[in-house]
């Protein structure tokens, strides 16, 4: 078992010892692969990794998988089912004796799985592990960084290269596909989210859905786009002008840029997200457009594209070196237009440093 993921098993070892559990089953994939270094998406089959008070852990897999679990998982005991096996009798092989306390992740487990392991496990008590995952999460370690670090460069040369395609009269759904198919050129797994592109008073919408709107002169656009690569993610935003646009929307823009800038300034270890979050949102209260601003200043961002922390002006919790995040200030002025511009940062041990490095001055497209 290799040494990162040998510390990750024995720190939930630990809250096991404290629970007083018999086991602990892990049954989300990108979990698995987090402890283990074996990831598959096992569509609707049983996928689970087994941690005992005593003895060794063991991965569960279907069939098809053995070859890759064995070649990638740092666990060495691997149970396998077939597409006619009930895989929760393979479960309770993998599973002490006389078990009667065991640790789930409650967030993932579904209620027809958790009857389906009733009928075969008779454990009496279930704790949910979220907590003690959550916190190893927190912290990235520097090959986490560097991963991290790897998927926003990607996501960055894509931006890059579909840029230089976009003119007036495209849609935003004709850029999403060049932009797609630009992150798997350039070495991504894919998007790590639905990728969104949104042009003049649709990019006014949060989390609006690009359509058939065509790019025109005047126009905000705006990208709202990550890739996966290496079991990590990136998340980041940039808004563009088409051509000349408005005073107002020049405005927006320069606001918006103070306040992103503003509270990556006051990152650094002992500040409070909530301080972040009042920092951005001052300036952009100051401006007159509070009410135009009405998201979290960001999230934690890692395996998962949001994953804990939540960076908003009510979290008191103070920032550790090793926790990346997302800064993304926006304003959003319905039928006129949206501005967000978002980076990825994470916390070091002395201050901050952004991941992203897209320019952020206005820039002029079209």
């Amino acid at each position: 078992m290799t040494k990162v993921f040998q510390e990750r098993i024995s720190k939930l070892h630990d809250f096991l010892t404290k629970q007083e559990l018999d086991a602990v089953l892990i049954t989300s994939p990108k979990h698995v692969y987090y402890l283990t270094g074996f990831f598959t998406d096992p569509h609707e089959r049983f996928l689970g990794l087994v941690i005992p008070a005593q003895g060794e852990p063991s991965v569960i897999v279907p069939a098809l998988d053995r070859q890759a679990a064995a070649e990638a998982s740092s666990v060495q005991s691997i149970y396998t089912h077939t597409d006619t096996q009930n895989p929760y009798d393979v479960l309770k092989q993998a599973l002490p004796s006389g078990l009667t306390k065991l640790g789930i992740e409650k967030s993932h487990m579904t209620v027809e799985r958790f009857e389906a392991m009733g009928q075969v496990i008779a454990a009496s008590s279930f704790v949910d592990v979220e907590e003690p995952l959550r916190e190893m999460r927190l912290i990235k370690s520097a090959d986490e960084v560097a991963r991290l670090k790897h998927a926003v460069v990607l996501i960055e040369n894509a931006l890059t290269e579909t840029l230089k395609t976009v003119k007036i009269g495209m849609t935003e759904m004709e850029i999403v596909a060049d932009l797609e198919y630009q992150m798997k050129r350039v070495g991504a797994e894919g998007p790590s989210f639905s990728t969104m592109v949104l042009a003049g008073e649709k990019s006014a919408l949060p989390h609006g859905t690009p359509g058939t709107r065509q790019v025109q002169a005047g126009d905000l656009l705006l990208f709202d786009i990550g890739v996966e690569a290496d079991g990590y993610v990136s998340d980041i935003t940039r808004t563009f002008a088409v051509g000349e646009i408005s005073a107002q929307l020049r405005e927006i823009y320069e606001t918006v840029l103070a306040a992103n800038e503003a509270a990556i300034a006051e990152v650094r270890p002992g500040v409070t997200f909530a301080h972040l979050d009042k920092t951005a949102r001052n300036i952009i209260a100051e401006k007159g457009y509070g009410e135009y601003f009405m998201h979290r200043l960001g999230h934690g961002l890692g395996m998962d594209v949001h994953e804990y922390p939540s960076v908003h002006d009510q979290n008191e919790e103070t920032l550790r070196p090793g926790m990346v995040f997302t800064i993304e200030p926006g304003i959003y002025v319905p039928g006129v237009g949206g501005v967000r511009i978002e980076d990825d940062v994470v916390v070091t041990e002395t201050g901050v440093e952004v991941l992203s490095s897209f320019p952020k001055k206005l820039t002029v497209i079209g």
